[in-house]
């Protein structure tokens, strides 16, 4: 396909060769056939999008990522590939806008186009939907350039756009001046649920989503105060402000979220826990959504659950080869009990999911007993307790011990009676996977031991305890040589970390990482492995300090030790290694 469009040419042989052959349904059956070629569907997949095409009348790439089969910017990839025209580079966006004043930015805007450069008489030119070619004609015959097409994901069009013309979001104005959503109350539902499904709630709310998936974010704070609603976006484990919204919004968009989630809109005394699943940009996105009551209206949480951002893998999670050879020793146990332990959002489940993705196989039974499941993982039977019905954590694990399983995994050990009926699966002959809330390998000893969980029981049962936590990636775009190197060089001299040359940086801050200076996590992590003598340190009842202590002089590299060998490497900064743990 030429990638050329002349100027002033909207009829005729050349216009007729920048388009797609035939009509919708051969674009889709030929469009089609090669997703199936390059594998990017299956042919059940395949058959589903264009049933759906062809009920619904819209154009076949379009229900491609409505259905979530195809994620956005994998489409884009393909339609370049397909129809022969060049993907957009980050080094083509330009800094101004090229056509400032020369045509409407609400024309462009509206049709999805985003002009590049102009040099001599050619225009290079980024188009969301290459298939849609008049904007592009009359784009040409208005300014007479000729124009080189590109392709861009709307995601990054959006992005572009925003940073060359800062475009007003649509339908605020009319939600902040809107009073029927101040005077909304539990009392007037119908007004209240009006208001809620009205299109620009409905806009605004889903923008507010898609921002904080475009961010990177893990969840979407919404919290009200007497002024303002503030939204902000926890990115790589940092919190950050996104926008201050009028507090005339907050009733609207909390209603917003509650219908999505099926909650009750009308209550607003009670906490409230709900689900949301979502095609972003033709990926399948979870919300966990919780609500609480607050002096000043409802505050709201959902935690994003991105599969395809979840890398089940534990050299892509960060974990150092030391430590994932130990930790894989200890899998192929067949029976104990494996902990993770670390804060809320320290990547447990995440470190968990991954070991059980490595042991599932068609001759393993595999059973989770979670509250909630965040991701579904093939070939394994997940539970959801119920505590409502009183389907629990204990409830649940002696019906799963009655289905034979080999390997079970519980969510979190929250209490004695959780505990002991792990020590009693892993006896019997099973392999148990599990969390803790501690902040160290060493504590978790001490944890069960608190729950009531005798300590011959913890030494002859637990065959490894890793505590781990996570630390934000430099920005490879924009790091720097840390001032201080030379001196640092010198006081760690002789530490097992400073091994070799060091290439200690700091955070600097670009457009890449959105001038934040990290971009993504890494896992820091410390494996204790139970030997023969901590097993009689424990039956002995010894403290946590000892505990460590031996098992650092059986090889056990400390959490801070693995943050600073990162940090020797260029990978994170000392900042954020001393943020996570104890500088010892």
């Amino acid at each position: 396909m030429r990638t050329q469009l002349l100027a002033g040419d909207a009829t005729g042989d050349a216009a007729a060769k920048h388009s797609p052959p035939g009509s919708d349904a051969d674009f889709a059956a030929g469009f089609g056939a090669f997703l199936v070629e390059e594998k990017a569907i299956d042919e059940l997949a395949l058959q589903r999008s264009l049933r759906a095409a062809a009920q619904s009348g819209e154009r076949f790439d379009h229900v491609l990522t409505k259905l979530g089969l195809v994620p956005e910017a994998d489409l884009c990839a393909h339609l370049a590939k397909f129809l022969e025209i060049p993907r957009i580079e980050p080094a083509e966006i330009p800094l101004q806008p090229p056509l400032c004043g020369d045509v409407p930015e609400k024309f462009i805007h509206a049709n999805g186009l985003l002009p590049l450069s102009v040099e001599g008489r050619r225009l290079t030119l980024a188009v969301i939907d290459p298939l849609d070619l008049d904007p592009v004609r009359a784009l040409s015959y208005a300014t007479g350039y000729d124009i080189d097409l590109r392709l861009i994901p709307p995601s990054q069009f959006e992005k572009a756009w925003s940073s060359l013309y800062g475009a007003p979001r649509q339908g605020v104005a009319f939600i902040e001046n809107d009073l029927r959503a101040n005077d909304a109350s539990e009392y007037d539902l119908q007004r209240l649920r009006d208001i809620a499904n009205e299109a620009p709630v409905v806009r605004r709310v889903n923008e507010i989503i898609a921002d904080a998936i475009e961010a990177r974010a893990s969840d979407i704070h919404i919290e009200p105060s007497l002024d303002a609603v503030q939204v902000r976006y926890p990115i790589d484990g940092a919190l950050h402000s996104a926008e201050i919204l009028p507090p005339g919004l907050k009733a609207a968009i909390a209603s917003r979220i509650k219908i999505m989630a099926r909650l009750d809109i009308a209550e607003r005394r009670l906490p409230q826990d709900g689900r949301i699943k979502l095609a972003i940009r033709g990926v399948d996105i979870d919300f966990r959504v919780s609500t609480l009551p607050t002096a000043h209206g409802e505050s709201i949480v959902l935690r994003i659950l991105d599969r395809s951002q979840i890398a089940l893998d534990f050299d892509r999670l960060g974990f150092e080869p030391e430590t994932t050879a130990q930790l894989r020793e200890a899998m192929r146990n067949p029976n104990g009990i494996v902990l993770v332990t670390g804060p809320t959002g320290s990547g447990k489940t995440t470190t968990l999911y991954t070991a059980l993705k490595e042991l599932t196989t068609p001759d393993v039974k595999v059973f989770t007993v979670e509250d909630p499941i965040e991701y579904q993982l093939p070939g394994v039977n997940q539970v959801q307790v119920q505590p409502g019905i009183g389907l629990d954590f204990p409830t649940t694990l002696r019906a799963i011990l009655r289905q034979d399983p080999d390997i079970v995994m519980i969510g979190e050990i929250r209490d004695a009676a959780t505990a002991r009926i792990a020590i009693q699966a892993s006896l019997t002959g099973h392999l148990v996977f599990s969390t803790l809330h501690t902040n160290s390998a060493a504590a978790s000893i001490t944890r069960l031991v608190d729950m009531g969980v005798e300590n011959y029981l913890i030494a002859s049962t637990v065959k490894a305890v890793l505590a781990q936590r996570l630390v934000r990636r430099l920005c490879p775009a924009c790091a720097t040589p840390l001032e201080t190197r030379a001196q640092l060089r010198a006081q760690f001299a002789g530490e097992r970390f400073a091994a070799g040359s060091d290439r200690l940086s700091a955070a600097k801050g670009c457009p890449h990482c959105r001038q934040l200076g990290y971009a993504g996590r890494s896992t820091i992590a410390e494996l204790l492995i139970m030997n023969d003598r901590l097993q009689r340190l424990v039956c002995e009842n010894a403290p946590d300090a000892t505990l460590e202590a031996v098992a650092r002089e059986s090889g056990m590299t400390t959490m801070y030790q693995c943050g600073m060998t990162k940090a020797w490497r260029g990978e994170t900064t000392l900042d954020e290694v001393a943020r996570v743990t104890r500088m010892d």
